[in-house]
């Protein structure tokens, strides 16, 4: 098969400044794309900020003969979206790809967290992922095409001590992701998400040396250059970190029909090994087919 390739396609990649966000950038330009390269330059928990970070990606891009441009908005302001994207449309004429990847962390167990710690950690995750998305959704439904990588983590999916604020927002982008890809679909529109495990700023500290090592962000890159090229899926979970890949799912089991008259509590407690038993346990790609299984089961299914 022929190699992937950007030729023509302009790409946003937010955070882009280092670890993840640069590799993604770094490889989109070295197949073709030309790359807006945002990031805000802030600390890891998201003060300060400088542009400095996204210019020295652009010159690292422009020395392998790349094309790319810097943006140093903040993902969580309008008017600094809003620019990112008209830097964008101004040079280049069109959007095909959209990494959503910036993002902070301020990691404090529930009862030392302040509200604070979770308002700004949604943010710039949930809204930082939901306004570049908002700001290019309708350029790409116009040319009918578009790809949007979206940024979830084990964190979220499974729980991680002292991540409540991180958890929390990292989920808050799937669903956004599960809706998305049933209103992108005859636009060509697909939005897939990525779930990596890394050494960067955010985790460094966290492992010995060695560890990270093997947890170089160029072993994600390749799994989200996939999920940016034409023969991507849509509302995908790829998991990834240190080479290795695979695909999350939500399942949901077949249950138990308990019927209506005299329901009760000690009913649910009763049948819950049927109620989740995985045989028969499906991943739905939308939300009505829960909806129909119940329907199915009221009928005698």
């Amino acid at each position: 098969m022929a190699d992937i390739r950007f030729d023509g396609k302009v790409a946003i990649v937010t955070g882009a400044g280092g670890g993840l966000g640069r590799q993604h950038a770094l490889e989109l330009a070295r197949r073709g794309a030309k790359v807006v390269v945002n990031d805000l330059g802030g600390s890891v928990d998201g003060s300060g900020g400088s542009s400095e970070a996204a210019q020295k990606v652009v010159e690292e891009i422009k020395a392998f003969g790349g094309e790319a441009i810097a943006n140093g908005s903040s993902v969580t302001d309008d008017t600094g979206v809003a620019n990112m994207v008209k830097q964008a449309m101004d040079a280049w004429g069109r959007i095909d790809i959209l990494i959503a990847n910036a993002g902070i962390l301020r990691d404090k167990t529930l009862t030392k967290m302040e509200l604070a710690d979770f308002e700004l950690v949604m943010q710039v995750h949930v809204f930082g992922t939901f306004k570049p998305i908002k700001a290019v959704w309708d350029i790409m439904k116009a040319q009918n095409y578009g790809r949007i990588v979206v940024t979830t983590s084990s964190s979220g999916m499974y729980g991680n001590f002292g991540q409540s604020n991180y958890g929390a927002a990292k989920m808050a982008v799937l669903g956004l992701m599960n809706t998305l890809k049933l209103e992108g679909a005859k636009n060509d529109v697909k939005i897939n998400a990525i779930s990596p495990v890394a050494a960067t700023r955010m985790t460094e500290g966290l492992m010995p040396p060695e560890v990270l090592a093997k947890l170089a962000p160029e072993y994600v890159t390749p799994g989200v250059v996939y999920l940016c090229s034409e023969e991507a899926p849509t509302g995908a979970i790829l998991t990834a970190g240190a080479g290795a890949f695979a695909l999350s799912r939500i399942y949901e089991t077949e249950g138990v029909y308990l019927g209506e008259g005299g329901l009760s509590a000690e009913e649910v407690r009763d049948n819950w090994d049927q109620i989740t038993a995985e045989a028969g346990q499906k991943a739905y790609f939308n939300g009505g087919e829960q909806g129909q299984k119940f329907f199915r089961k009221m009928a005698g299914g």
